[in-house]
């Protein structure tokens, strides 16, 4: 009942032409057109699935003294990335993360940031 409701108020707009615009569009038209904008915009979104950037590089590969590699998971203040930005496992940004403190108590690493060491 609600349905036919508002069915019949539809019908009574196309009877009445706008004078606003030159072109009147019927109701079918109107339906069809904002169906089309609907459908466009439900998009479909696939996930990659996330694969650890050192899958080819053993944990014990990961130590204070590989400084190439340290580098590359701390920010330009200095601070450690986390493992959702990274992608890395588990087991490997444990490690990742230990050898850097451990480098930067061997002040292999700054503590500051990478702009500190610039200056």
């Amino acid at each position: 009942m609600k349905y036919k409701s508002k069915e019949a108020p539809k019908e009574q707009k196309e009877s009445k032409p706008n004078s606003s615009t030159d072109s009147v569009i019927s109701a079918p038209q109107q339906e069809e057109s904002y169906l089309k904008i609907s459908l466009v915009n439900q998009g479909v979104f696939f996930r990659r699935k996330k694969t650890c950037p050192l899958k080819n590089i053993d944990i014990s590969e990961i130590n204070y003294k590989n400084l190439n590699l340290l580098n590359k998971f701390i920010s330009e203040r200095g601070k450690i990335a986390p493992r959702r930005i990274t992608n890395i496992s588990l087991q490997k940004q444990r490690a990742i993360s230990n050898a850097i403190k451990k480098a930067r108590q061997l002040s292999l690493i700054s503590a500051i940031g990478k702009e500190a060491n610039q200056n």
